[in-house]
Formats: structure tokens, sequence, C-alpha cells
């Protein structure tokens, strides 16, 4: 239903265990019923799924919310919206490593003595 781009991919997902159903790992060959519910783990993200309807067909992307229902949990989607926003800040892409002042400015940023250096800076400027 969409959720893999191909099959192979999609049993490959299976064999590693990465599609579940109530706990437990779901085989490549697993029939699904109307009402099921199964999740499928794509990076640090957990998407959850609810069987609406069921196909014989591969389907247009158009038609797949009247066969498959998303319930994907908020804190699982506030997960996704923190990798995206991640993914966004920092260097460029295609600029190389960091430098060394860029890795200190980076470890500061992330220390928890980030407000203090904030503050002296602010002493700097006066």
């Amino acid at each position: 239903m969409r959720i893999y781009k191909t099959r192979s991919i999609a049993a490959d997902a299976c064999k590693k265990g990465r599609i579940t159903m109530h706990g437990v790992e779901l085989k490549p060959s697993r029939t699904f019923k109307i009402g099921d519910k199964f999740s499928v783990r794509k990076g640090p993200i957990t998407y959850s799924y609810e069987v609406l309807r069921l196909s014989e067909n591969r389907l247009g992307a158009k038609l797949v919310p009247e066969y498959m229902r998303d319930i994907t949990t908020p804190d699982q989607l506030e997960l996704l919206e923190l990798a995206k926003l991640a993914g966004k800040s920092g260097r460029d892409r295609g600029t190389g490593r960091p430098t060394k002042k860029d890795r200190r400015e980076m470890e500061v940023f992330l220390s928890d003595d980030y407000d203090e250096y904030l503050d002296d800076f602010d002493d700097d400027e006066e």
C-alpha cells in the first residue's frame, strides 16, 4: 500500500523486524484482514496504520486513504518534525567537514553552559 517503494524493500523490512503487529514481527507472507493495525519503523519514527479495505491490485497514491488510515501517535509525529528541523540546521550540503572553530561553536551551543556564553558575549558589547 505504498509504504515502501517496492515489494522487495518491504520484504527486507519484514525480515529485519521493522514491521510489527501487536509487538510481533511480521513475515513478508503475512496476510491482513480489515481492521488490522500494524506498525512500521523507519529510522527513529514508528508509523502506525489501520487496514480499512483490501485490494488485490496495486493502487494509485490517491486511493490509499480509502484502504489504509494513518494512526501514528502525536509523539512519533513530533519526532519526525524534530528530525526535519535537525536536517535543515547546520552546514550547507557540500561545504565539507566542520572546521575546528565550527566544532567548538557547536560544542558550546550544545553544552549546558550556552546561557553563560551568551551572557559573556553581551558583557563584551557594552
